[in-house]
């Protein structure tokens, strides 16, 4: 079976390292001076000492993001289970705050929420409002372009199996 994953990027983990540890050393340099209120510094810390660990977690997370191959592809932010292409009826691209989703239209049968309680189900409800589906793919932290990856998830959807793995193997190099 041949498959290829997709990684999180470490250039754009070590983007986030650096920024929060310039605002927090900007914190800590304005509350050693004392020329700003008490609480101002404290927030700034606070606030962007919280993204530290998150930045440390998505570059030394080595685990794959995206994995796709020819039955189907799975994305651990997403859904816990492969995404079958036959059940793939459409893919779009979304940008919201300068980040990439390629939103997957399947039918109303397989959507995860018709499992779930009324809060889930009110949630992918907004997030359809909002333009969303219910299983989109996170393209954030992955560094792949994203109208080449979501022209890909449509020919995979519309190709036949045996043309599938040809389709992922020139995937490999392309992407």
């Amino acid at each position: 079976m041949t498959e290829f994953r997709l990684y999180k990027s470490r250039r754009k983990a070590l983007r986030l390292l650096l920024g929060c540890g310039a605002f927090v050393a900007l914190g800590i340099f304005l509350a050693v001076r004392g020329a700003t209120p008490p609480w101002g510094p404290w927030v700034c810390i606070g606030f962007f000492g919280l993204g530290l660990p998150l930045s440390l977690f998505q570059l030394l997370d080595r685990r794959p993001q995206i994995i796709v191959n020819e039955f189907g592809v799975f994305d651990r932010t997403a859904h816990h289970e492969f995404i079958n292409w036959e059940i793939i009826q459409s893919a779009y691209l979304v940008q919201m705050h300068r980040q990439q989703f390629i939103c997957l239209v399947v039918d109303a049968a397989f959507e995860p929420s018709r499992r779930k309680g009324k809060f889930q189900q009110g949630m992918a409800k907004l997030g359809k409002d909002l333009g969303f589906q219910e299983l989109n793919i996170s393209l954030g932290y992955i560094d792949v372009d994203p109208r080449r990856f979501a022209a890909f998830i449509l020919a995979m959807r519309g190709a036949a199996p045996p043309k599938r793995e040809t389709l992922v193997k020139n995937a490999i190099a392309n992407l």
